[in-house]
């Protein structure tokens, strides 16, 4: 495999060790390659800015911009400039949460800032590589100890109390009328409907082509379809989506 295609990792961590293991873990891939690591948030937003990796390992914690923040401007992050000056379109650069603390506060954070992971440290290494190819080719994953939780939440209401929606507010949460529905919704149909459910109940595309009993590029079909119809960044913001507006 060329240097080209492979799954270029910016680590930002601001502890050197922690971000040697993970520089080791990547560099043993022969489909990964460290492009870069960064020490604190602002050093990782400038590297995701000059660099354009396909993913970054953030951590929460650090000195100056913290993670959260320095994910909500890389995701923020659109064009860039070509060497006329003018601006082309680049592919966004991922970002997986990686922290030590299973904290509700940081999952929700995470997601409005536009993270498409969210996993812990004493993630297994083949778990955290298999997560990076996951998040790489447009999906999303959180742990599974803060999925439950946040499933929970958005039942309870908890989640969209928190401002934490999929076109990043809480519209269905700010209505009194607990029948709202977003517009978009109108725009998907039946079958698309019915994949999005499958979607908020955790089922990936192969379970859902199994249930539905059709093909799995067709299912990948509706699920581009969903997102791109939904304004959802990923699965995850798709949930929130399902949630909001009562499908499930």
């Amino acid at each position: 495999m060329s240097e080209e295609q492979k799954i270029h990792v910016v680590i930002a961590d601001d502890q050197e060790l922690v971000r040697t293991g993970f520089a080791m873990v990547i560099g043993s891939q022969p489909d990964m390659a460290v492009a870069a690591q960064a020490r604190d948030g602002a050093e990782a937003l400038a590297l995701a800015e000059t660099l354009h990796p396909d993913v970054v390992l953030m951590d929460v914690r650090m000195p100056g911009m913290d993670g959260i923040e320095a994910t909500r401007q890389i995701s923020a992050l659109q064009h860039r400039f070509a060497a006329d000056g003018t601006k082309s379109e680049v592919a966004r650069t991922k970002v997986i949460i990686l922290t030590t603390f299973d904290l509700d506060e940081y999952v929700m954070a995470a997601i409005n800032a536009g993270a498409s992971g969210f996993l812990l440290k004493d993630t297994e290494p083949e778990t955290l590589l298999n997560s990076i190819r996951t998040v790489f080719q447009g999906n999303a994953i959180i742990a599974p100890s803060a999925t439950k939780r946040l499933i929970e939440k958005m039942m309870e209401g908890d989640f969209m109390a928190a401002n934490v929606g999929a076109h990043g507010n809480s519209t269905a949460s700010s209505t009194s009328d607990s029948t709202y529905t977003d517009p978009e919704l109108d725009e998907l149909t039946d079958r698309e409907r019915e994949v999005l459910i499958e979607i908020a109940h955790g089922l990936s595309n192969q379970e859902i082509a199994d249930k539905l009993f059709i093909s799995l590029t067709t299912v990948k079909t509706h699920v581009a379809h969903i997102l791109s119809k939904i304004n959802a960044r990923d699965r995850v913001q798709a949930v929130v989506f399902a949630y909001e507006n009562h499908l499930v």
